[in-house]
């Protein structure tokens, strides 16, 4: 299966998971998975959540920001992936001056 992202018109989500500003992304879902393709522009965050029933992969495709994992903060950076495995708590967060754009895998569990 292919999923062309770029065939995909983004959505504006205001204050994402509680979050500051807003989160641009193109998403796919189905019963096993969600994909996601966001862009935090500068100062925009999601909020802090906790993942209950699943995990978090969140592979940065460019810029930089800083991660809030389990209450310590973490920087990251084009190349890095932050994983936050199911039952932990975490927040993403664009504290420089270019967007920060990022692919997200959430794996139903």
């Amino acid at each position: 299966m292919i999923i062309d992202f770029n065939k995909q018109s983004a959505k504006r989500i205001p204050n994402f998971k509680g979050g500051e500003k807003s989160l641009c992304a193109k998403i796919f879902s189905d019963k096993s998975n969600k994909l996601l393709h966001g862009v935090l522009e500068s100062g925009a965050t999601i909020g802090m959540h906790t993942h209950e029933t699943n995990s978090e992969i969140i592979y940065i495709l460019s810029g930089k920001g800083k991660v809030l994992y389990d209450g310590a903060y973490q920087e990251i950076e084009q190349g890095m992936c932050h994983y936050c495995p199911k039952g932990h708590s975490h927040s993403l967060i664009n504290d420089s001056n270019d967007d920060l754009v990022f692919f997200a895998v959430i794996p139903e569990q």
